[in-house]
């Protein structure tokens, strides 16, 4: 028989083993998916995980992983930091949404002027719209002892409904003959957040992920406040009798995943989607939490796990189009990643070992 014992401590080995064991097993039951589809499993696999970074159209593809990988891992940053500490954010996907609505509204109030500030001052409305949308689930938990979890999960519906107003309504291009959506900020230069290098994928979005994942690496390694997220996260007792202070902790890890996913969104809407629309969000808010997971909650492993997550987005869309994959199939592939990356964590506290059966 086999049974599960409790390690004594937790492996290290398997903490960082089993990112990779659930891509593998992920792979897997994703090809046994698209083979119940009716689709070649090994042709699929091939296409979301191998033709954007070597296939016949690479070149093109490549710039996109930072493009889309950008957002994914600036979010990852922030929402690491809280569930380090055991603070958790599911909403940052509303975060991301009303980082965006703030940024565009300040570019597009200066339109059609043309102005070096306009940019700079749409980042930091940005990022202040995703800072005080999260501040509400921050107060409310230090203030009245409510669940961050629900209440900043809840304010994403209250995000969406919001950013169909503005579509409709507040931000709606006036010359747009009457279609939901914004102007677009692609054609507004001192509001566009082109790329530094022409066919890079390289834009502001991209090297703000970069420096995110400096910034949350030294904090945590450097620092005495990412000591106390590390200490409360891994022995809450401990923190209790240490110098923490669990309001300051609860409202700088809440208030800096918004920012980040606040940043996300305004450098999303000034950049590769150009506009606020009611289909704005694509999910990068919810996506980012399997990306920190599959990071480990580490920078490092962060930014690897959102180059390889932008990987199955771009791979994903490649297989929709060459394989006639439904999206649905794509995003299921997706959550399978995190599924079986909880699932084979398991092991890093637990291992299995053979008991023999007593016969009577």
């Amino acid at each position: 028989m086999l049974k599960l014992e409790k390690r004594p401590q937790p492996s290290q080995t398997f903490a960082y083993l089993t990112p990779i064991f659930a891509i593998i097993i992920t792979m897997i039951a994703g090809g046994l998916l698209f083979m119940l589809l009716g689709k070649n499993p090994f042709e699929a696999i091939r296409t979301i995980f191998w033709d954007p970074l070597f296939g016949e159209f690479a070149f093109y593809y490549r710039p996109q992983l930072l493009v889309k990988g950008g957002p994914l891992i600036l979010i990852a940053i922030g929402l690491s930091l809280g569930f380090r500490a055991g603070i958790w954010n599911i909403g940052a996907e509303g975060q991301y949404i009303i980082g965006a609505i703030c940024g565009a509204g300040v570019g597009l109030a200066f339109y059609p002027m043309e102005a070096w500030f306009i940019f700079p001052l749409m980042i930091i409305a940005g990022a202040l719209g995703g800072w005080a949308w999260a501040m509400i689930p921050a107060l409310l938990k230090v203030k009245f002892q409510t669940n961050e979890i629900l209440v900043s999960l809840m304010l994403v519906y209250v995000a969406e409904q919001l950013l169909a107003s503005m579509s409709l309504g507040l931000l709606k291009n006036p010359e747009g003959h009457g279609f939901p959506g914004s102007r677009n900020l692609k054609d507004y230069s001192s509001a566009f957040n082109d790329e530094i290098i022409t066919g890079s994928g390289m834009h502001w979005g991209v090297i703000t992920a970069f420096i995110a994942v400096i910034f949350a690496y030294i904090l945590l390694n450097r620092h005495m406040l990412g000591f106390s997220i590390r200490l409360t996260g891994e022995a809450p007792r401990a923190a209790k009798f240490s110098s923490v202070n669990p309001t300051r902790l609860i409202l700088f890890c809440l208030g800096m995943s918004g920012a980040l996913a606040g940043l996300a969104g305004l450098f999303e809407v000034s950049g590769p989607a150009g506009q606020i629309s009611i289909d704005f969000n694509t999910g990068y808010g919810f996506t980012a939490i399997i990306v920190a997971f599959l990071g480990r909650l580490h920078p490092i492993g962060i930014l690897f796990a959102g180059l390889l997550m932008a990987l199955t987005y771009i791979g994903g869309e490649i297989a929709q189009a060459n394989l006639g994959l439904p999206a649905a199939a794509i995003q299921l592939f997706q959550g399978m990643l995190l599924f079986f990356l909880l699932a084979v964590d398991l092991l890093t506290n637990y291992r299995i070992k053979r008991v023999r059966k007593e016969t009577v």
